[in-house]
């Protein structure tokens, strides 16, 4: 006999527990339904453990520089890849497990197993073909297992993985996806990333800064494509400056394996075809949501370019079927699916005044060295809209806080519009702006204008007063450059 929800919700990464909990406070019966691991891929093998990973980097970095400080350390410095693996994956677990805790206090059923939607209202959960990735955290006591259930609401999170191209595809051992980056057994003396987003452009950095020989090939004219061209060019040549050898409007066309190295054949600008030989190479070209062997064919709901079409509150065109996160569609980041989530269920509900997220004002990071972050129009897309605009620019290497640091290689632009002062569009680079961006994000959300940014105090000595510099460079009006 069916087991009767107000919401089921189909994996519980990011989107599906936020959703999951946000059902259960608006007093919604409440069940979310997963194969592999609690807290999705974020937790588990993206967001968080990378960050972890890049925290060692960061660490060995300092302290291969601790004279620039002022202090001596003895002997030489060297990664302990094991105790950095370690660290990591016990930081996945403790995530893994506080998911867990979260659905026991929130009264959210955990259902265990693969979901299939066999009609609108009703799903069918078999065994899961995958184990749990290791480490998982015990499982909550509210755990169920093979079944059928059924619910008014049926929300599909399912999330994404990576894509793999024809012919080079990950085998786990010479060619890597994020998963195998994250864990490997030893550390390779050469790197070759394919591709220069986020996720490529991160494990470069961590692997760079433990000293691999890293190569990345990207095929666009430029690296973290997406990115403000300027800000761009800036972390390249800091990318450029740690030794990376990056190729850009390059392809990789084919791939031969040796016993422990690959040779990957590049095709640069020119039309040339270069030979790079590496011990490990990371496909790191985007990746696809989830949407195979979940019933979706069947039931008749529309998917474009590997993805769930959705309107702005998460509905498909099946009444009482949703959709959320990176299943949904770009941009496939952990913070737009909880929003996404939020506003999904709120809808459902009946709450009032629910509106549709607004993706121009969902800010973008990349935690690799120096790091980037940005939210809004870039200047090239501002143009290309055809509005009028003034930018503001502002170096760390004028603020006093980055300076002492030891990080004063970075800068901030921001973009106006001249007629209004509403700020378009906000780009940093450099040390802890994953920290800062949310500044602006705030700002936008509440239509600031240039005005009210330049009476707003910043506290001194900050990294966030390049801020404010940036937007008073935009109107001629900058202090300390």
């Amino acid at each position: 006999m069916a087991d009767n929800y107000d919401v089921i919700i189909i994996g519980s990464g990011p989107g599906g527990y936020i959703a999951a909990i946000r059902a259960a406070q608006l007093g919604l019966k409440t069940a979310v339904v997963e194969r592999e691991h609690l807290a999705g891929i974020c937790s588990n093998w993206g967001c968080i453990p990378t960050k972890a990973l890049l925290r060692s980097a960061e660490v060995m970095h300092l302290a291969e520089h601790a004279k620039n400080y002022g202090l001596k350390l003895e002997g030489s410095i060297s990664p302990d890849l094991k105790a950095i693996v370690d660290r990591s994956r016990g930081i996945a677990q403790r995530m893994n497990g506080g998911v867990g805790f979260l659905m026991k206090k929130n009264k959210v059923d955990v259902i265990w197993g693969e979901a299939k939607l066999t009609k609108p209202g009703q799903i069918v959960v078999s065994k899961s073909s995958k184990k749990p990735m290791e480490p998982q955290a015990p499982l909550p006591k509210n755990t169920l297992g093979e079944g059928t259930y059924s619910a008014k609401h049926i929300i599909v999170a399912t999330g994404a993985r990576p894509r793999a191209l024809p012919g080079i595809e990950p085998d786990g051992k010479l060619i890597w996806t994020y998963f195998e980056a994250m864990v490997p057994p030893e550390m390779p003396k050469s790197l070759l990333v394919m591709g220069s987003g986020a996720i490529g452009i991160e494990f470069a950095s961590f692997y760079r800064t433990m000293g691999v020989d890293v190569t990345v090939v990207e095929v666009m004219p430029a690296v973290m494509p997406v990115e403000d061209a300027e800000i761009s060019a800036f972390a390249k040549k800091q990318f450029d400056k740690q030794g990376m050898k990056i190729h850009l409007e390059a392809k990789v066309t084919k791939v031969e394996k040796g016993a422990n190295s690959i040779t990957a054949h590049v095709e640069m600008k020119d039309g040339k075809v270069e030979k790079i030989t590496a011990d490990r190479m990371i496909s790191a070209v985007g990746v696809q949501g989830n949407i195979e062997n979940i019933g979706l064919e069947a039931l008749g709901v529309k998917t474009d370019r590997g993805c769930i079409v959705i309107d702005g509150y998460g509905k498909t065109n099946v009444p009482g079927v949703y959709a959320i996160g990176d299943v949904a569609g770009p941009p496939m980041l952990a913070h737009k699916a909880e929003h996404e989530a939020v506003i999904c269920v709120e809808k459902i509900a009946g709450l009032p005044n629910v509106h549709p997220m607004d993706k121009l004002k969902i800010p973008g990071c990349t935690y690799c060295n120096p790091q980037v972050a940005s939210v809004g129009l870039t200047e090239a897309r501002a143009k290309a809209e055809g509005k009028d605009i003034r930018i503001g620019r502002f170096p760390f290497v004028a603020n006093g806080k980055a300076i002492a640091l030891g990080e004063d290689q970075g800068m901030v632009k921001t973009i106006f519009d001249k007629k209004t002062g509403q700020l378009l569009g906000a780009h940093l680079v450099g040390a802890e702006v994953t920290e800062l961006i949310q500044g602006f994000v705030v700002a936008m959300n509440l239509e600031t204008t240039e005005e009210e940014l330049m009476h707003t105090i910043f506290p001194h000595p900050t990294i966030s007063e390049t801020m404010k510099e940036s937007v008073l460079d935009a109107y001629g009006r900058a202090l300390n450059a």
